[in-house]
């Protein structure tokens, strides 16, 4: 029997010019044999449903332009709408420490800022597979 490999969608919002994080982060999840789902300038209920179509085990969002308290609410709910409870919301980029707390309260798993090493980030998933 072949184990499923974590299988990770990663996004920015719609309004978000900004990748350059989003493809490192791509290249070190892959490198770590995780699967990756990389889509561009979506907005909340495209998110939601590729994440269900693509059977994704987590969703990283990232954000610069300061959208994602909109985004990410929208995406959870999304998520609870389609029964998708258990897929792990992270969010990387410029989020304001006094947001943080807000996104963790709506169900986002865990917040990177820039400069965050990408080990960190996959630490982080691998936890969050069990």
């Amino acid at each position: 029997m072949v184990e499923k490999r974590f299988r990770v969608l990663l996004t920015k919002s719609a309004l978000d010019a900004h990748d350059r994080g989003l493809r490192v982060i791509a290249r070190t999840l892959r490198d770590a044999g995780m699967e990756v789902v990389f889509t561009r300038f979506e907005l909340p209920q495209e998110v939601v449903k590729a994440a269900a179509e693509e059977d994704v085990d987590a969703i990283g969002i990232s954000s610069f332009m300061g959208a994602h308290n909109y985004f990410v609410r929208e995406i959870m709910r999304g998520l609870r709408e389609r029964g998708l409870d258990g897929v792990k919301v992270v969010l990387g980029g410029i989020i304001p420490e006094a947001d943080q707390p807000g996104l963790l309260q709506m169900g986002v798993a865990g917040v990177f800022p820039p400069g965050t090493p990408p080990a960190e980030v996959v630490n982080f998933l691998r936890q969050q597979e069990h």
